[in-house]
Parts: structure tokens; sequence; C-alpha cells
């Protein structure tokens, strides 16, 4: 096991169970380096190690080699900033703001009109590491408000290159503006203007501009000795998908397989760069998606959630469940396989164990420390909670899932060609009308079934005792449920990225129209 430093993080921050080890030990070893590969709508079945035909993703399947694959593991929302904010705060969406109540059980974000975004009131994962003498990096998609007081480098990070929101453009700079690119406090360009994707071929050199950031970021922490978090939350497998020229091309499975691989090469590198340094066993890795495949974009600009139900923006399996992979040499034995219940939120948790802190004890904390389940192969009994919006649509305990409400989207945005479970349509499963079932729900073994295609029966002694115990757990849930204060339901003109700091330096600012809030639409 690595040594202890000494100072603020040997025995005053060895709080978390890996720090009292540590302490009992009598050893202070150096804090551990902290690096979360966040992808955007990658699905769980995009990866060779989780049964991808093409076997496109050597790196990824070595990592998983090497390293803990997690086979049940979820994120806190089926979108993409709810999702991060979750992670970031080891809190539900419901609980950080990040949900809206204009309608009922409807997915928001954070596009470039929105008024919110992650409250001052939420501690951040980066604010509470630097407590242990972390530098903290986040390259690539923010999108927990792109408005100045929401700016990630005041909340915790130390240096940011990349955007406040999704690469969606170009626009004419007259009804709304490019997206923004940042170099730390000031923009340093526009997508489409000075950070180009074509959209015709899906080029763009991005991919590797945030991979050398990486690098680069990783090189310089380890010559300081310093410990560091690299939050690396690139987006090419979002709609609209790119890759970089050499790897155009190269994939059986067109653009969105050419992006995958151009990921796949790029964490190999990652992972190989701190082998190179001799940083590896002290550096913790984990690789996760923030939702589901976005199967309304695929299979050209979508990827694939392997046999589970529909995706991205949906509480079915094929919506939250995630690939995901633990990587630490030395620490976390080699070709493990765990069916933890594992959430995006617990990073956070598992995070501050890692640095010997604890989380904070004034606010309920949802995720969970995952040391246990990869140092020691334990199995830890939680709830999996699924939220679309303000409402809890399904639960999972164990092996069942029960289905309190079921919705993939509406008649009217169907009838536009709006599929989020295309060609998967389960007769009342996969529902256009908001279907309630509190008092009788759907329940399913996702062991036997894991598409969630056959209910089980009602009057079956299985599905008495599953949705007895869930009933309980909801109940427990829903007793200590405190909403936070929704951050997505307005939206206004007026906020978009019209004059970002550092714009005059480049002479891109641009006029902004006058205020016009609005209750913003969400209509799934």
């Amino acid at each position: 096991m690595a040594s202890a430093a000494p100072g603020p993080r040997g025995l005053r921050w060895a709080l978390g169970p890996l720090g009292l080890c540590w302490a009992l030990l009598g050893t202070a070893a150096a804090a551990t380096n902290i690096v979360l590969l966040l992808m955007d709508d990658m699905g769980w079945g995009d990866l060779g190690a989780f049964g991808e035909p093409s076997k496109e993703t050597p790196n990824l399947d070595q990592m998983a080699a090497e390293g803990m694959l997690f086979l049940d593991f979820y994120t806190a929302s089926p979108l993409c900033s709810p999702s991060r904010a979750a992670l970031l705060t080891g809190r539900l969406p419901v609980r950080n703001g990040f949900y809206t109540t204009n309608g009922h059980a409807r997915n928001a974000y954070t596009p470039q009109d929105i008024v919110g975004g992650i409250p001052d009131s939420e501690l951040l994962l980066p604010e509470l590491l630097k407590k242990a003498g972390y530098t903290n990096k986040i390259i690539g998609k923010w999108h927990l408000g792109h408005r100045p007081q929401f700016h990630p480098l005041r909340h915790g990070f130390d240096e940011w290159f990349g955007s406040p929101n999704c690469h969606f453009g170009p626009y004419d700079s007259t009804e709304r503006p490019n997206i923004p690119v940042y170099r730390d406090w000031d923009m340093a360009g526009r997508y489409y203007e000075d950070f180009k994707i074509n959209l015709k071929t899906g080029e763009s050199n991005l991919t590797q501009l945030y991979l050398q950031e990486a690098l680069d970021f990783i090189s310089k922490q380890q010559a300081s000795q310093q410990p560091f978090f690299l939050y690396w939350a690139i987006d090419a497998t979002h709609a609209p998908v790119y890759a970089s020229k050499q790897f155009l091309g190269t994939s059986q499975r067109g653009l969105y397989g050419d992006a995958v691989r151009e990921i796949d090469d790029s964490v190999g590198r990652i992972l190989k760069h701190l082998q190179q340094l001799g940083i590896s066993e002290n550096t913790f890795v984990f690789f996760t998606s923030d939702n589901g495949a976005a199967l309304i974009s695929a299979p050209k600009q979508g990827g694939s959630n392997g046999p589970f139900l529909c995706g991205k923006q949906t509480t079915f399996e094929g919506g939250m469940r995630e690939p995901a992979i633990a990587w630490w040499p030395g620490h976390i034995p080699a070709g493990g396989v765990s069916h933890q219940l594992g959430s995006v939120m617990d990073l956070f948790s598992t995070s501050l164990s890692l640095a010997g802190l604890q989380p904070p004890s004034d606010r309920q904390i949802d995720g969970i420390d995952l040391l246990p389940v990869m140092l020691q192969g334990k199995l830890i009994d939680r709830p999996i909670f699924y939220y679309r919006g303000n409402e809890l649509m399904a639960v999972r305990a164990g092996l069942y899932k029960a289905h309190f409400w079921t919705w993939s989207n509406s008649w009217e945005e169907h009838s536009k060609g709006i599929d989020f479970c295309p060609g998967q349509s389960v007769a009342g499963v996969t529902t256009h009308t908001q279907e309630e079932h509190t008092y009788l729900p759907l329940l399913f073994h996702l062991g036997r079934d894991p598409g969630e295609k056959y209910p089980l029966s009602f009057a079956s002694e299985e599905y008495q005792q599953a949705v007895q115990h869930i009933s309980g757990l909801v109940q427990q849930h829903r007793a200590t449920l405190v909403p936070g204060q929704p951050q997505l339901n307005v939206c206004d003109q007026a906020v978009m990225n019209w004059a970002p700091p550092g714009c005059e330096k480049l002479g891109k600012c641009l006029k902004a129209p006058e205020s016009d809030p609005k209750k913003c639409s969400w209509p799934h």
C-alpha cells in the first residue's frame, strides 16, 4: 500500500475508510491522484469488454482486464446536466436542484438560455478535495450553468479547458451565439469559428486537444509532486458526433465508431502516460458515461445500450445503466467483475475516501464509498433510484426493478419521429402517455429479463415479496427527501453566451437582446 505524506493529509484528513486504514498502520501515504473519465451519451454496449461485436476498443478492454468491470453501474439521471451535477455533488438531482417543476417527470438540462446552474449551497467534489491539497482540472463539458456565478473555477476547479454547453451549432450570432470554449477564466474562442467541427465529414481535432490537455496536466502535477484530480469530460460521442482525421473511416460502426475508437486510443495513452511517469499505482482511474446511448441519433450518430430497453431520456435500463471500469494497479485486483449496484454519485464519496476525507455531514449524500467493493470484493446492499425530473419513476433492489411510472415520450413528439426506443416497443411498458403504477408497480427480474420485457405476475408470491421490500425503501427515501430549489425552470435569451468573460480580448463580444425570462419548455 502507498505511503502517506506528512501534514494535513495525514491524520487530520484520514477520516475515510482508506485513510483510517493508513492512520492505524502508522504509515502516511502520498495522497492518491484521481482521474474520472466521463463520456457523453456512450452506451453500456459500446465497449468490447461489454460485448460490442466489432471489438474496436482494445485499450478500454485492457483497462477492464487490468482492473474491475462494473456490470450494474448507473447514472443518476437519463440526461446530461443532472447526471453531472449528481456526480460532482454525490446527491440526486432532485436534491441538488438540477431538475424542473415546469412539468411532471420532465427531463431538463442547461441549454444556452437557461438562467439557473449549480447553487452555491452545493459542495462540489473539487471544493472538498482542495482541503486535502489537491489541484483540480476539468477538461471538456461542464454543463452545470454557463453564467459567471456558475463558472467551474468558482466551484473548486483550478483549471479548465472546455465548454459550458454541448457543441451544438453553428449559429448565426443573431438569434443565438456559438458556444464558447474556455481556457480557465476566459473564453479562448467559439465552436465552429475557432474550434472547428465539420458537420458534413464529422472531422474535428477536439478530442486530440482534450487528450493533450490531460497529458500536460498530469506531467505538470507529477513534476510538482502535488496530488491531482482530473475530470476528463469529453463529448465526441454526443451528436453531432466527431473524430479527428486519422480516425475517420476506421470503424465498422461508421462515424460514431470512429469517435469511440479515438476515445479508446486516448484513454490508452492517458493510462500509458501514468505508467511511464511511475504514478499509476498512486492514481485511481474510473471510466463511465453520463447517461445511456442516444438511440434517437443511432446508428450513425448514436451508440448501443446492449441488451437493455430504450435509451437516453428514459428511466428504462438503456437510459441509465452505464459502462464502468475502475483501474488502480497494485490495489484493485486485475480481471475483477462486480455486480455491485453502483452510481455516478459513488464517485464523489469514493474520491473523498481516497483523499482521506469524509463526506459532508450537514446534508444527505446519496453516493457510497466503493473502495470496499474494489479492494476487498465486498457487496454493499443499497437501492438505485431512477428519477426523471421531479418524479421517482422506478427503484431497483437486488435483481428486482419496480416501475412506479412508465413513459418513453409523448405521442405528439413520437409522431414527429422522436423515438427513444426504436424497434423496442413493449406493450404497457414503453408507453407514450405517463402511466402511473404506484399502487401496483410493474416488476421485472433483471437477472432473468435484463431487457424489461416480461413483467412478473401481480399474483405471484415473488412479486408480492419484492414489491413489499421495495415499497419500504421508497418510504424511507421519501421520508428523508428535501427537494432542492429547482434550477431548470426559467429560460431567457439574454443570458446566452453573447459576451463571455474574455470576449473583449478576442473581439468576440456580441450584443445581448433585452431580458425576457420565461418558463422553459421541456417536452420530454
